[in-house]
Order: structure tokens, then sequence, then C-alpha cells
């Protein structure tokens, strides 16, 4: 014969269902910087090869942004 156990029941606390919370929108920033920090760089009248510029070697991306800005500064080509 199979014995029988008593069933406890967990009695369920029932909350009020909150509605969800509001969100507000998000702002949109404008940033008063354009592009390159906000300088503006013009290389008309420039007549300087990529190696003149990077090497002749492979670089890195971040290695040639600097390269680049290096340039940039040493013929006065930016301007804010």
């Amino acid at each position: 014969m199979r014995k029988t156990t008593k069933r406890t029941t967990r009695k369920v606390s029932r909350t009020t269902k909150r509605s969800p919370a509001k969100r507000k929108p998000a702002k949109r920033t404008t940033s008063k910087k354009g592009a390159f920090g906000g300088y503006k760089i013009n290389f008309n009248g420039c007549n300087h090869s990529l190696e003149k510029v990077f090497g002749a070697r492979p670089l890195a991306p971040s290695a040639m942004t600097k390269k680049l800005w290096i340039y940039v500064k040493r013929y006065k080509l930016a301007h804010q």
C-alpha cells in the first residue's frame, strides 16, 4: 500500500501589478565640434607622397593617425 503524504501548499502573496515605469525620451545632444575635433583640414596644394607622410613600412591604423596629425601640424594644414 502506498503512503499518502500530506501536500503542503505555499501561500503565494499577491502583489498589485505596477504599471511599467515611464521612460523619459532620450535627449539628442548636438556636438559643437565637428569631425576631427572641430579642425578643418585642407590638403589642397600639398604635393607630398604617402611615403613621405607615412613611411615605406606597413603601419597600424593608430600609428597612421598619429603620423597624419604630425604632418598636419607640421605644415599647418588645420584651422579651428
